[in-house]
């Protein structure tokens, strides 16, 4: 029995690992048997034909710890189980989920007693061949085979599986381990990044159960500690093995090192992937802080790649581990006197120490240990009363009996044994206009420039936005006050604008003292008479009005700028268009229309209506919604303006005032033909034409333009339309008054009336 078990000892660690040959194992029969799987060999060979050569740096001595503990547990005495002996079943799974996956159901399969034998086998039995199965190392791997055996429920004790996620008892309730689980880890790291004040680092994982679980708990850890994450990759689960893909990822992690202001790298994935990152930051001169997990910081590959030192300084998480008693020397003299070339390579002093190290080799006894201890209270269980879950239930209680014992926090390890404390490598200062901001992505701050309407009170300090009034300095460190902006008076528009109000001031009065002056001649009685006065009065204000529209703007001068000019213009207006009912009711021949004119030839009272009517509505405008000085703010003025207030009111009394003057020029235009010596209507058309042809211009105008100069627009349309009138309307009067003297009679008129009433007669002849 003894020789047996040490050929297979020997024999069967060494089989390659081939998809040909499926998962192979090694089986000792007993009256219970255990389980095994184990990463023997660290990769697996999909490819090559059986036979190739293999490097020392599989997993060898883990499937050892179990057999030398059960061999101890048998030959033990007085015997821990009476009447019974343990055998087992252990499985090669390379480290893979489908060689672990096919291993699984090789082991709830009956077995003939033979240690090389295809995991294929058809045949069955109705009970699981092992009671329980210790492994896998990996949680990948773990996690597959816990699917597998709960549905048998087969209990599964890991000795390397360190995910949060086999932790959920409703997920896989006959998972145990004796380790304990990423959450200590994750908090042992958190632990040591606090310890140096690191406050940037960066997370590296895999898209694997082990990787993920713990990646994300380090990133949820950190976030609570305001501890900032440069960046976090994930790569895939295969990075390792795949060449092409892995060249991708890995120089998009190489561009992330390089750019990274992390003061810790932590590389939570297996050792594999590791190796990979390791040899390529040599290679691209990457000299960081790495923190490893628990899965690669004891690895022997990784610390003897060449030019490993080039890489910095890491930090490696163990687990606290205990010395299996009596294994060592178990092991040395296995290779005493032996010339099997199999064990050959491993005479090498390093492979040897390599062989025995205790990195794991505890938590693979112990849980041998935890299964006999659950066999023997099992054996104490009355067979009647035991369930069909009974021997899962006393290895849970031994299993949490015992691990009490060992569970012990994390600790960590130095490769370099030079500890020492860094800083944040981050800007500290900054040039004059300029903060520290923390970008969207990443962690260190950057020197941004402040905003166009902020500054910064120091280097690098907060940028502070200046206030409406103020803009910041081309240095952007502090605020200027703006400048005022309005139409001054010694603007040249201005200057042109106050030239023809001035202009427009004495021609009114002029013509007001020549109209005093020949009050009685029959011109100035054409024009109006008396209401003449009245217009030339609304003129004049309205020339004096303009003067408002420049200069700083203010209540008052907002107030009398628009609305008063519409009052006024309105009451010019309503003169002209009473003058015009004058005439149509004394000229007009058809005695059936002039019944209804001469009722509406009442100067006083059409004047008195059309003017209160824009009055009460220019009022209202005042009112409820008046025009307000307001300020503008740009970049470096401030805009000086009226603001209109009611842009309802304002469109409503220009309408007006159009429609009273479109009026106008249809009397004007139909008086054409009447036997008007003085030629008023012909006049009032034109000057009535200008007056609509410059409101219309000008709205658009209005509406687009913005700035300083609005007013002056405003300003010079109003102009315009006293101009309109005084020159077109009153000014041929004057040129009547002084230089055509002989038609300012009555006689000439009475003259002027009898032949246009002969022509008229004649016409009506002919036709």
């Amino acid at each position: 029995m003894l020789l047996l078990l040490l050929f297979v000892r020997i024999i069967c660690p060494f089989c390659s690992c081939s998809e040909q040959d499926g998962p192979l194992h090694m089986y000792v029969p007993g009256d219970i048997i255990i389980g095994g799987l184990f990463p023997v060999h660290l990769q697996t060979n999909r490819t090559t034909m059986p036979g190739n050569k293999i490097s020392c740096t599989g997993k060898y001595k883990d499937y050892q710890v179990m057999t030398f503990a059960i061999q101890e547990i048998n030959q033990r005495t007085p015997k821990v189980l009476p009447n019974l002996t343990i055998g087992y079943d252990i499985y090669d799974t390379c480290g893979d989920v489908t060689f672990a996956i096919r291993a699984t159901f090789g082991l709830l399969k009956d077995k003939f007693n033979s240690c090389f034998q295809p995991g294929d086998s058809n045949s069955t039995v109705p009970e699981p061949h092992a009671k329980v199965v210790i492994g896998e190392r990996y949680s990948e791997v773990s996690v597959a085979v816990a699917r597998i055996l709960t549905l048998s429920s087969v209990a599964q004790i890991s000795y390397g599986s360190t995910s949060e996620l086999l932790s959920k008892k409703r997920k896989f309730p006959t998972f145990l381990r004796t380790l304990s689980s990423d959450t200590y880890q994750t908090k042992a790291i958190a632990k040591l990044v606090e310890k140096f004040n690191w406050k940037i680092v960066s997370v590296v994982g895999s898209d694997d159960e082990y990787g993920k679980y713990g990646s994300e708990q380090l990133i949820d850890i950190f976030t609570e500690m305001d501890i900032c994450i440069d960046f976090k990759k994930i790569l895939p689960g295969d990075f390792s093995v795949d060449e092409s893909k892995a060249h991708d990822k890995l120089e998009e992690l190489m561009g992330l090192l390089r750019n990274s202001t992390a003061e810790a790298i932590i590389l939570f994935t297996k050792g594999a992937n590791v190796d990979v990152i390791m040899k390529a930051a040599i290679q691209n001169n990457l000299s960081r802080i790495w923190i490893g997990s628990d899965s690669w910081s004891t690895s022997t590959r990784i610390a003897e790649i060449k030019g490993i030192y080039k890489v910095g300084q890491v930090f490696g998480f163990i687990s606290k581990r205990n010395e299996v008693p009596g294994f060592k020397d178990y092991v040395t003299s296995m290779f005493q006197g032996t010339t099997n070339p199999f064990l050959e390579q491993y005479l090498n002093p390093r492979c040897l120490v390599n062989y025995i190290d205790q990195d794991e080799s505890y938590n693979i006894y112990v849980a041998v240990k935890v299964i006999a201890e659950g066999l023997r209270q099992l054996l104490k269980c009355d067979s009647e009363k035991c369930g069909r879950n009974a021997t899962f239930t006393a290895l849970e209680v031994t299993y949490i009996h015992l691990t009490n014992n060992f569970w012990f926090p994390y600790t960590y390890i130095d490769f370099d044994l030079s500890i020492k404390e860094t800083t944040m490598n981050c800007s500290k200062s900054c040039a004059l206009g300029h903060e520290l901001r923390k970008p969207e992505n990443g962690c260190c701050k950057k020197c941004v420039p402040c905003h166009e309407t902020s500054f910064s009170p120091g280097k690098g300090v907060k940028c502070e936005p200046c206030r409406n009034w103020e803009y910041p300095s081309p240095e952007k460190d502090k605020c200027l006050n703006k400048t005022l902006d309005f139409l001054k008076w010694w603007d040249p528009f201005a200057i042109v604008l106050s030239f023809f109000e001035i202009v427009g001031i004495v021609i009114t009065i002029l013509v007001t003292v020549l109209f005093a002056v020949h009050r009685n001649t029959p011109i100035v009685k054409a024009v109006g008479g008396y209401l003449s006065f009245l217009e030339l009065f609304s003129l004049l204000a309205c020339f004096c009005i303009t003067f408002t529209f420049t200069a700083k703007p203010s209540t008052a001068s907002c107030v009398a700028g628009l609305p008063l000019f519409g009052i006024l213009f309105t009451l010019c207006i309503s003169c002209i268009l009473a003058n015009l009912l004058q005439i149509l009711v004394c000229f007009r021949f058809d005695q059936r229309k002039s019944a209804w004119l001469k009722r509406l030839n009442r100067p006083v009272a059409v004047v008195a209506v059309i003017f209160c009517a824009q009055l009460i509505l220019c009022v209202l405008w005042l009112y409820y919604r008046p025009p307000i000085p307001k300020e503008v703010y740009h970049a470096k003025t401030i805009l000086l303006q009226c603001e209109k207030g009611s842009k309802e009111f304002f469109g409503v009394m220009l309408g007006y005032n159009a429609l009273l003057a479109f009026a106008c020029f249809l009397f004007a235009f139909h008086g054409k033909l009447l036997p008007d010596l003085y030629k008023n209507a012909s006049f009032i058309t034109i000057s009535m034409l200008l007056y609509l042809v410059i409101w219309i211009v000008f709205i658009p105008i209005y509406i687009s333009m913005v700035g300083k100069y609005t007013r002056a627009i405003e300003a010079a349309a109003v102009l315009v339309s006293n101009y309109s009138i005084l020159c077109c309307h009153l000014a041929p009067k004057c040129y009547i008054m002084l230089f055509r003297k002989e038609i300012n009679s009555e006689q000439a008129i009475t003259e002027y009336i009898r032949k246009h009433c002969e022509q008229k007669g004649i016409a009506v002849v002919k036709s």
